[in-house]
């Protein structure tokens, strides 16, 4: 009996090095990027991503709590703009800050997730024309260390958040496309007086 014990305690610890040598080698970095074309001007579609009170019409995380409470501080669309929330299991609670602007080009944002466990991340967006429409591309990257590396044998980052991804530049389509049909042409005025 007691070399069956010492047989599978053995076992258990070689199953357990292989385990932490499988994990020790995962990437120790994430990215990951999504895109989308929308039929907008490049300014409408940038002054959108870089506004975070513009998010809750479009932001996929906002349907999971509708009484999550939003805090913006800072000058909103600018450097050191802020975007906190907290709500219930499924959104947690945390802090989004812009770092970077690159007008009409490029918004560099870092995440940190508060709740249900901390973890930081950069984030961010970056605009181009592509002929009459906008090439909108919503990125992240980040570090993984061990508990990271762990979590990514049982979870694919890529296929988790960017579903996200993909559901919000959906709804972020729709409602840059509307707000484009809604803006005056070109030259046309708006609630011009009648002429007399």
């Amino acid at each position: 009996m007691k070399k069956v014990a010492i047989r599978v305690g053995i076992g258990l610890a070689a199953v357990i090095a292989v385990l932490l040598i499988v994990i020790a080698t995962r990437p120790s970095t994430y990215r990951v990027e999504r895109h989308a074309t929308i039929a907008a001007p490049l300014d409408l579609v940038f002054t959108k991503v870089k506004d975070f009170r513009t998010w809750g019409a479009w932001a996929p995380w906002m349907k999971l709590d509708p009484n999550m409470k939003t805090t913006f501080t800072g000058n909103q669309g600018e450097v050191g703009a802020i975007y906190e929330w907290e709500g219930n299991d499924e959104v947690g609670a945390g802090r989004m800050t812009i770092t970077a602007i690159k007008p009409n080009e490029r918004v560099d944002i870092k995440l940190e997730f508060l709740k249900p466990f901390e973890s930081k991340a950069d984030n961010g967006f970056t605009v181009a024309a592509a002929g009459q429409e906008t090439k909108i591309t919503w990125f992240m990257n980040g570090e993984n260390d061990f508990i990271g590396k762990a979590f990514c044998l049982f979870m694919d980052m890529d296929a988790m958040i960017g579903k996200d991804f993909e559901n919000g530049l959906g709804n972020f389509k729709k409602v840059a496309e509307e707000a484009a049909k809604a803006r005056p042409a070109e030259g046309e005025t708006v609630n011009a007086a009648a002429p007399k």
